[in-house]
């Protein structure tokens, strides 16, 4: 008998958080983007919880305009090797940029940390938005990749790392000290890939993990993105404000899974939220105005801007109607920037509000543990979501959604009481990969 489905939940871990000016909230910790004994805190508090996975995000440009957490943070892979030390059951996934990074080397790295975790890596694919990336590593902004040649060379990346994660069969290490056999070179398998764009010999010198391959997270939402997540992705880190928009996300990008011959529940979605949780909806009211209140009007147009290649908007006027762009932003941030400019079109906003709902967009699960449980069921049962990434609005978001809604889930039977596995794949019920060259020579074996 299958399991009954359940939802799926991550906890996204941002420092001093996402928002232009959460570090000044009372509460914050102001060096929480490099305080391993905070990350360590959190992630031991989701594994409490039983969530699926803690996220880390990156990025490889900054400016003295950029959001306080983006300024000084650590590297991802090297925080969740840290982490996996100090935890057992929680998956640990990172971002990495497929247009700034070697395959091999990436290949390796998670591959090391999805060993050193005993199954539970993630890597969240991302193709770098933002054209200053060029700048540190040895091009010119002009040379940064469009936006379709970036999901071009992502393609062909995860084919190489794919191929090198499959570099040893599982039984290829004999480690036979009375017969002097170490392994079974017929279980070991070159790759000499010659792409478009990379040209790789192989084979990697580190053995697949006890889950196969680390899990692959994608976060693209434009229509490049979708094609590519469809193709690659074993889970996918999404964004909608409503239930409608949840869904239509969620039925496309399944329906594109399927027209490539994958099984629609292969691909885990979750919707990013940032939850504000209170003893009653008139709290959780106070406490997200508290935090927007700390986001001026001059921080809000610097965090706009980010999203449109670091455009400034200080020079147009703040009470007329947000300015004609363009294409502006259509080779950065395309699913957000298209969102931001039709919104402005079709509600007649301002540059004022607009800025300011970028800069301080009210959650849409806000309320009573409650009222948050019920709208997280809502849209599970909806088929909007398989599950949510959890991020925190307010320093406190993740203790309370862990103390106050994950207990609500477990009671309805929405969500586990104990982890089902010990890797990423087992608790997230997406299938293990099997060795090509394994099946090759099952198959040969089968029709010999």
């Amino acid at each position: 008998m299958s399991r009954k489905k359940q939802i799926k939940l991550g906890a996204f871990l941002q420092g001093v958080g996402g928002s232009i000016s959460g570090w000044r909230h009372p509460d914050a910790i102001t060096d929480a983007s490099v305080n391993f004994e905070l990350y360590k805190h959190w992630t031991q508090k989701a594994e409490s919880g039983k969530f699926d996975f803690a996220f880390i995000a990156d990025g490889l440009y900054i400016t003295e305009k950029s959001i306080p957490h983006y300024l000084n943070r650590f590297e991802p892979i090297t925080i969740l090797s840290a982490l996996a030390a100090v935890s057992s059951k929680i998956g640990l996934v990172g971002t990495l940029s497929t247009s700034y990074s070697e395959p091999f080397t990436v290949a390796r790295q998670f591959a090391s940390l999805d060993t050193i975790s005993g199954g539970r890596a993630g890597w969240n694919v991302v193709t770098s938005p933002l054209e200053g990336s060029a700048l540190n590593f040895g091009k010119t902004e002009q040379q940064h990749p469009s936006h379709p040649e970036r999901y071009r060379i992502a393609n062909e990346y995860l084919e190489v790392t794919n191929g090198l994660w499959d570099s040893w069969e599982d039984d290829a290490f004999v480690r036979d000290k009375a017969s002097g056999v170490f392994f079974d070179p017929s279980k070991l398998h070159t790759l000499d890939h010659k792409g478009n764009y990379f040209s790789v010999k192989g084979p990697l010198n580190i053995a697949r993990s006890k889950q196969g391959q680390p899990v692959i997270f994608q976060a693209g939402s434009s229509e490049d993105g979708r094609n590519f997540a469809a193709k690659v992705a074993n889970a996918i880190f999404t964004s909608q404000e409503t239930i409608e928009e949840a869904k239509l996300y969620y039925d496309d990008v399944k329906g594109r899974a399927k027209a490539l011959g994958r099984h629609p529940d292969e691909i885990v979605i979750l919707p990013g939220i940032g939850p504000i949780i209170g003893s009653t909806h008139e709290e959780a009211e106070r406490k997200y105005e508290e935090a927007a209140s700390l986001v001026s009007i001059d921080k809000a147009l610097d965090f706009l801007g980010r999203f449109f290649e670091h455009h400034d908007f200080s020079q147009y006027p703040l009470d007329e109607p947000f300015p004609d762009l363009g294409d502006l932003g259509r080779n950065s941030f395309r699913s957000t920037t298209d969102k931001i400019k039709n919104s402005a079109k079709e509600e007649g906003l301002t540059l004022r509000q607009a800025a300011q709902r970028a800069a301080t967009p009210k959650p849409t699960f806000i309320g009573t543990p409650e009222e948050v449980a019920d709208k997280l069921q809502a849209w599970f049962e909806a088929g909007a979501a398989d599950g949510f990434i959890i991020a925190s609005s307010i320093p406190s978001g993740l203790e309370e959604f862990v103390d106050h809604v994950v207990p609500i889930l477990q009671k309805r039977g929405l969500f586990r009481d104990e982890y089902e596995a010990d890797t990423l794949r087992g608790n997230l019920g997406v299938p293990v990969p099997e060795n090509r060259y394994t099946v090759e020579r099952q198959q040969a074996v089968s029709q010999g």
